[in-house]
């Protein structure tokens, strides 16, 4: 009997010191709440203003929401006096090795994360980009991006090579530049060929005033001049038109008389240096 109301008396004394703990664990408990909700408020504020996609927002939040309430139960615990120290190592070789097997599929999502917070694209722009991909976006994931190119062939492109190399989008763009090569013969007149072109440029409406169309000898090649034909023609509209004037070009020089020539080669044979082999062939 005196052994049990020993035990007891030692365990209410244990409860006794331990009431200073447990009231700060509880108040730590409860202001790290408050402090958890209040900072998941701002961020999705933050988000908000930037207008950050709703997936990579909920999916972000999540992942903020159970590092902080981690945190929070590990400091509850080393307040009590709960040995943590063990626990956190475990949690981080499991997090190394977590990160190593998932290297690749980490970057994809980095660069998931990169593009639908800065959006240098979206749903329905025409891209291309240094990794190879081009073609009209269709959807965005967490790890690929998903578009169609000029074949109708759905490229499935990771996020984290996109991200990291150079995109072009031709959508965010108004006005877009054309611009081909056409060689004419060098018996013809320059000056003739370039008045035929600017007349077919300036007299089309879908090429823009501003800047103004220019047609100049950019090459003198082995068997043409070439003229460079450049211009602007909006978005919408530059593949018809870069199209159908090359047409109209063409048509413009024979009218004019002027000629695109063919590749050639000019062989010359000297008549002496035959001469010389047939007399040495028949000693």
């Amino acid at each position: 009997m005196e052994r049990f109301e020993s035990s007891i008396d030692k365990l209410i004394d244990s409860l006794v010191l331990q009431i200073p703990h447990l009231i700060a664990a509880f108040v730590i408990l409860i202001v790290g709440r408050y402090v958890i909700r209040f900072s998941l408020n701002l961020i999705e504020k933050r988000f908000e203003r930037r207008d950050v996609d709703m997936s990579i927002r909920s999916f972000i939040k999540s992942l903020i929401k159970f590092a902080l309430y981690c945190l929070l139960i590990l400091t509850v615990a080393s307040t009590l006096g709960i040995q943590t120290t063990s626990f956190i190592a475990a949690l981080s070789a499991f997090g190394l090795a977590v990160g190593m097997a998932l290297q690749g599929s980490l970057s994809n999502f980095a660069g998931g994360v990169l593009i639908l917070i800065f959006r240098p694209f979206e749903v329905g722009d025409y891209v291309s980009s240094d990794n190879g991909s081009e073609g009209t976006i269709e959807q965005i994931d967490i790890l690929y991006t998903t578009m169609v190119n000029a074949d109708g062939i759905r490229v499935f492109s990771p996020n984290g090579t996109l991200a990291n190399s150079v995109i072009k989008n031709y959508t965010r763009i108004l006005s877009r530049r054309f611009q081909f090569v056409v060689g004419i013969s060098y018996d013809d007149n320059i000056k003739d060929a370039k008045d035929a072109i600017m007349q077919v440029l300036t007299t089309d409406k879908r090429v823009e005033k501003k800047p103004l169309p220019e047609v100049f000898v950019s090459e003198l090649a082995d068997s043409s001049v070439n003229l460079t034909v450049r211009g602007w023609a909006h978005k919408d509209k530059f593949w018809d038109t870069n199209n159908s004037l090359q047409e109209m070009v063409k048509v413009a020089l024979d009218e004019k008389g002027i000629s695109i020539p063919y590749p050639q080669t000019e062989m010359r044979i000297k008549s002496g240096d035959i001469d010389r082999d047939n007399r040495t062939l028949d000693s």
